[in-house]
């Protein structure tokens, strides 16, 4: 029986390939833990598009709010989501709690033009910095007319 070399070829790298994956794929203990404020069932793809736009309206990174262990041997550390170690996590909690009911207890009932107002994000406030603006002297002054 003559074996194919391109068919024998094929078949050990899709049958790798099948292999590997087993490896790679998400489990049900790789689901976010310790979620208090957003959704349990939130996706992955909406969960790090939720953190990626608090890490650029604050300037930080993630191990601003969560802990961040260094590993020898490892160029990054290893992070620990589910942590509540550090007091800026709780803080981002209140604040997102904050956000939410600004947003809908008083944005939603004003109107200009007909349209609601559209809702603060913590962008809004913070502008890449970690405190938000707190004083009008830190506004830009306005031209003179």
């Amino acid at each position: 029986m003559k074996i194919n070399k391109k068919l024998l070829f094929v078949t050990v790298l899709c049958g790798g390939m099948i292999f590997l994956q087993s490896f790679t794929q998400k489990h049900d203990d790789d689901k976010p833990v310790n979620l208090k404020i957003l959704p349990k069932d939130i996706s992955e793809k909406e969960l790090h598009d939720v953190m990626r736009n608090y890490s650029r309206s604050l300037g930080v990174h993630c191990n601003y709010c969560h802990v961040a262990k260094e590993v020898p041997g490892q160029s990054r550390p290893q992070m620990d989501f589910a942590s509540d170690d550090k007091k800026e996590k709780n803080t981002a909690r209140e604040m997102m709690k904050m956000t939410a009911a600004i947003n809908s207890d008083h944005l939603g009932k004003i109107k200009t033009m007909g349209d609601p107002l559209e809702q603060i994000q913590c962008v809004t406030c913070h502008m890449g910095r970690t405190t938000p603006i707190a004083s009008i002297d830190s506004l830009p002054k306005a031209p003179k007319q």
